[in-house]
């Protein structure tokens, strides 16, 4: 956890380096701020500044989700975090951290990293730090009397994602933003508990300790409503159990997840997810339960145009050995 920490204290000074560069070299960009009829991540061409004025810098949006995307809390939006402004040649770097209590000693911490070099590439990264609270407690005790385990999994998410349409492209109104991603997971320690639990997770289908999800997302902003509503919706295939946080089977699963956010304000809105989650194990009593739907309810708002918060609210079903519903969490991300 001290590398871990090092290493994001060593990312936080080279982004601030580089954004101060970027500030002192480089125009901003000509995108307005989320009003009706005009949608975060979509540049408004005829609101450029003249020649030698800087540009208002539009509100950073979307937020990180916990995999290292931009999107709400665990689900996506086609829209891509802090492309290059007007006249910039890349984009610049975007930072968050996340935390959500899962209730009997679990939590998730994740740490987020988003650098969008050309307007149409997302290049994140994602740590995900999963306690297991009283699960290695529960595995030594009767009536499962069980060796002892590791009380932490920790996850590597590195993605690349490429926004091939984009709002409105064409002069099309009704054009949605689309965008698909390509992202690997690699989870350092759930190896080291199937060897000490003696294969099990091997005899249940989880087998690997990395995988490889392809995603497909599209984002299109409603804003013939009182005020604006973004739609998001996604394909995801995937091996992973819990996205990977309790390992890999051998088999996809292609499911559905999205969300439906509601610009209540310039600066505050609301949000509801819907993310599946696939059932490729066999579950152990105990142990592992029988993976359920997650769903949350999100609250952000923009704190200023580089800094979101968001709060929520969510079901995640049953978690290694307990349910995790009604938990909550917050997320913060800070655009450069």
């Amino acid at each position: 956890m001290r590398i871990i920490s090092l290493a994001f204290a060593s990312t936080l000074a080279f982004t601030a380096a580089a954004a101060d560069t970027a500030d002192s070299s480089s125009p901003t960009s000509s995108q307005s701020p989320v009003t009706p009829g005009k949608s975060p991540g979509v540049t408004d061409s005829a609101s450029a500044c003249p020649a030698g004025a800087k540009a208002e810098k539009p509100p950073p949006l979307p937020l990180h989700e916990i995999e290292g995307n931009g999107g709400i809390f665990s689900t996506f939006s086609a829209y891509l975090v802090n492309p290059p402004r007007n006249g910039e040649p890349v984009g610049r770097p975007s930072i968050g951290f996340g935390y959500i209590n899962l209730g009997y000693g679990r939590d998730l911490v994740a740490l987020t990293v988003t650098e969008t070099p050309w307007e149409r590439l997302e290049l994140g990264f994602g740590y995900d730090q999963l306690n297991l609270g009283d699960l290695p407690t529960d595995i030594v005790s009767p009536p499962i009397n069980g060796p002892r385990i590791d009380n932490q999994l920790a996850m590597y998410n590195a993605n690349v994602r490429l926004q091939f349409l984009k709002e409105g492209e064409f002069d099309q109104k009704w054009m949605p933003a689309i965008t698909a991603g390509i992202h690997y997971k690699y989870n350092d320690g759930i190896s080291e508990i199937n060897s000490q639990l003696g294969g099990t997770l091997d005899a249940i289908g989880l087998s690997n300790n990395e995988g490889l999800d392809f995603t497909l997302y599209a984002s299109k902003m409603l804003t013939f409503l009182p005020r604006p509503v973004l739609l998001n919706a996604g394909g995801r295939a995937t091996k992973s159990a819990e996205i990977g946080l309790l390992g890999f089977t051998d088999k996809y699963s292609f499911l559905f997840e999205g969300s439906v956010v509601v610009l209540a304000t310039d600066r505050f809105m609301v949000a509801a997810e819907y993310k599946q989650q696939p059932r490729e194990f066999t579950p152990i009593p105990g142990l592992l339960g029988e993976p359920d739907d997650w769903w949350t309810i999100d609250a952000g708002y923009v704190v200023n145009p580089h800094m979101t918060v968001a709060v929520g609210y969510g079901h995640f079903g049953t978690v290694a050995n307990h349910e995790a519903n009604g938990v909550w969490g917050v997320t913060t991300k800070w655009e450069f």
